[in-house]
């Protein structure tokens, strides 16, 4: 748990089925605060009773989660999902209001239904939940993964080239697609196919803010800044979920990028040109920024902490080889 905060939500899932769970205190990326109050004050208010200390989250249920009405402050995606989990076996119903509406969150939905649950998402972040008396096994595809098709397509567009995704779902991230079309991109959509091509220099973006769902994920906003490091004009982005998801730019500097952080607002001064360096990843989507500068710079680039890179990718070298890229892993 101290090296993936999305574990977390096995808070949820333990608490829910045996009535007591004793955790880590979540780590992850370095991207910022990013409390789990939400999570936290969310189940005590279903009866839950939890005690921190010592590094550990101590939560304990007396009797069963009876249901009830809980509003969320922000639609965090995490908090919905540990709600979700601990009211599937509950003894009422539970309603979340002002959840989050990202896709995950239905296809989660989607997969405890079939193993038997009573969730039930509504419009405008409703999410209801009918506690039941158990849940039985169950065959589930995972939804296509959105932000890696988004890093893809950034890789794409900064490196120039034509590829075609497969097994991709583009209306889970239909916010993008109109700005990778204002850079000069051509975009084919073919229900699960989608086939983008680059031929030139990217455009700028003037206007690039990182939302809660539907809205532009924060997840892209990384790749998509090493992106902009080589468009024609100035691009602003304006990073509205996380206060420190700035880590990747002075990595990105090192490669020649000129940046200027001021506060949530990242202006982005194109260059024709990146160079090569020796960076590190600061996190997970810092880590596939580098990889997608380093793509079209000049010279021979090495980025260390690929760790971080390789809890949301699986082999990016082998995949970004079979599309030409000379890339490779070195053992340490």
């Amino acid at each position: 748990m101290r090296e993936m905060r999305s574990s977390i939500v096995f808070l949820g899932s333990v608490l829910g089925r045996t009535g007591r769970a004793v955790l880590s205190s979540p780590g992850g990326c370095e991207i910022g605060l990013r409390p789990i109050d939400l999570h936290l004050s969310s189940l005590r208010s279903l009866g839950v009773s939890i005690d921190e200390s010592h590094g550990e989250i101590n939560c304990r249920l007396d009797k069963h989660i009876s249901g009830g009405v809980i509003s969320l402050s922000f639609p965090s995606v995490g908090a919905t999902e540990n709600i979700i989990l601990a009211c599937c076996l509950s003894k009422g119903r539970t309603v979340i209001l002002n959840a989050a509406r990202e896709p995950e969150i239905k296809d989660l939905a989607d997969f405890l239904n079939i193993c038997g649950g009573k969730i039930s998402i509504g419009t405008h972040g409703t999410v209801i939940i009918d506690g039941v008396t158990e849940l039985h096994s169950a065959e589930h595809r995972v939804i296509p993964d959105r932000i890696v098709a988004l890093t893809y397509m950034s890789a794409v567009t900064s490196a120039k080239g034509q590829v075609t995704l497969r097994n991709v779902d583009t209306s889970a991230f239909m916010s993008a697609i109109p700005l990778f079309e204002s850079m000069g991109c051509e975009i084919k959509d073919q229900r699960d196919v989608l086939t983008i091509s680059m031929k030139r220099r990217p455009k700028a973006i003037r206007d690039v803010r990182t939302m809660p769902y539907p809205g532009f994920p924060t997840d892209a906003q990384a790749p998509l800044m090493a992106v902009l490091c080589k468009g024609e004009g100035t691009s602003v982005m304006v990073e509205n979920i996380f206060e420190s998801r700035f880590k990747h730019v002075p990595e990105l500097m090192r490669m020649g990028a000129r940046i200027k952080i001021e506060g949530k607002v990242a202006l982005i001064d194109g260059s024709e040109n990146l160079y090569a360096a020796a960076v590190t990843a600061p996190d997970l989507r810092g880590g596939a920024a580098l990889v997608i500068a380093a793509l079209s710079a000049q010279g021979e680039t090495v980025i260390g902490g690929i760790w971080h890179i390789d809890r949301g990718y699986e082999n990016i070298e082998k995949t970004l080889s079979v599309l030409g890229a000379d890339i490779k892993r070195i053992p340490i």
